[in-house]
């Protein structure tokens, strides 16, 4: 924790798009039931290609963003080739990856390698990137000051609490001239690193789903883009955010995720190569406001940086 903050107060919940972004109910365990054999087609298909002998293979994907309007259209693309996209929501950042590891879904699509490499090393999983998607900025919001500089000595800002995220959003700030980190800080960065002497506010790390409600009694907060987008802030208001064109930012890169062993599975590969079609790409940029820079990088090099930072992570322990 830094600087002794106080904690603050029970946050409300963050608004919520028309299609809720919470876990949907039992979904990962009732979308099984209802898939019934066509469930059994999916685990057949481990190193098959979609739509063979005219079957319709079943594809479930976590993310923390099934209300995100290109999900529709990336449906509907893959169709086209026998495959049945069922996107199963989570409320936040800490149970995809659980899901995906213990077979519960077949894909997620929420996280950046930095967020991927920590949860591996953590829960001692070999989770792996298949296919890049896109890098988004990380943005500092306010409801009660315009600029940077108006935000006075000692303001709290709220932060996310996830580790990645977290180290991130510490960058964000330093990088704004909010506050000074030891040693510059780096991507596995927390609180403890503030210099409080040579600071001019103090964090408060919430859940990443409450960052956006905190900006009704914070001076300012970091929100991740989703949250973002799903509370109503508009990119254009962000105080400051980090450069997702920059080469710092190849942590930060998304990627659809499998287990290692389904790295190559054809019909998931199909899946994320549809991703980048220009129906789904011109949706998720929408989507985003244009913020998103999308990216797309061979699976062995984000295999190879995921690596790295993995190492990096094993080394701090």
């Amino acid at each position: 924790m830094s600087d002794a903050t106080p904690p603050v107060p029970a946050l409300p919940e963050k608004p919520k798009r028309s299609k809720t972004p919470w876990i949907v109910g039992i979904a990962v365990v009732a979308v099984v039931a209802v898939a019934g054999g066509v469930f059994a087609a999916v685990n057949a298909n481990s190193s098959g290609s979609a739509g063979a002998a005219g079957k319709t293979v079943t594809v479930k994907i976590g993310t923390t963003e099934q209300a995100a309007p290109y999900w529709p259209i990336l449906e509907k693309e893959a169709a086209k080739q026998g495959i049945d996209i069922q996107v199963v929501g989570f409320r936040d950042y800490t149970q995809a990856n659980p899901a995906l590891a213990d077979g519960q879904l077949d894909l997620n699509l929420f996280q950046h390698l930095q967020f991927l490499a920590n949860y591996n090393v953590q829960s001692k999983q070999d989770l792996v990137p298949i296919a890049s998607t896109l890098v988004v900025p990380l943005p500092l919001y306010s409801k009660k000051y315009t600029s940077v500089d108006a935000i006075p000595q000692g303001a709290q800002i709220a932060i996310p609490n996830d580790p990645t995220n977290q180290a991130r959003a510490l960058l964000v700030l330093q990088k704004a001239g909010l506050l000074k980190l030891k040693d510059g800080g780096n991507t596995l960065a927390t609180p403890a690193d503030i210099v409080a002497s040579e600071s001019k506010v103090r964090v408060i790390p919430v859940d990443a789903a409450q960052t956006a409600p905190a900006l009704d009694s914070a001076a300012a907060a970091v929100v991740n883009n989703n949250f973002a987008l799903t509370a109503g802030l508009d990119p254009k208001s962000a105080l400051f955010q980090d450069d997702p064109k920059s080469s710092t930012a190849e942590p930060y890169i998304n990627a659809f995720v499998a287990r290692a062993k389904d790295k190559d599975n054809a019909t998931y590969l199909k899946v994320a190569e549809l991703y980048h079609t220009k129906a789904v790409q011109d949706a998720v940029l929408a989507d985003s406001k244009n913020t998103a820079v999308i990216v797309q990088k061979p699976q062995a090099d984000l295999i190879a940086i995921l690596n790295r930072l993995e190492k990096t992570i094993e080394a701090a322990k």
